[in-house]
């Protein structure tokens, strides 16, 4: 995994320094032009461990999700 910046340019993300292989899916975090966004160490860290549990599959489906949500109705 890899963590970038980019910039949309005529609707697409144009990513700036490492260029990315074709064919992952990607997540891309959107701020507005005059609002900074910057993760603190812990919260980079943070960010990154729950990624790797969800590569692990370490994660509750949406439908699972929804039946524990449904007890409480």
């Amino acid at each position: 995994m890899q963590v970038t910046t980019g910039t949309v340019v005529d609707g697409k993300v144009v990513v700036e320094g490492v260029p990315l292989v074709e064919g992952p899916v990607v997540a891309v975090l959107s701020r507005q032009p005059d609002v900074p966004f910057a993760l603190s160490a812990e919260d980079e860290a943070e960010l990154l461990e729950a990624i790797a549990e969800i590569e692990r599959g370490e994660f509750v489906t949406p439908e699972a999700l929804l039946e524990s949500l449904s007890k409480y109705d």
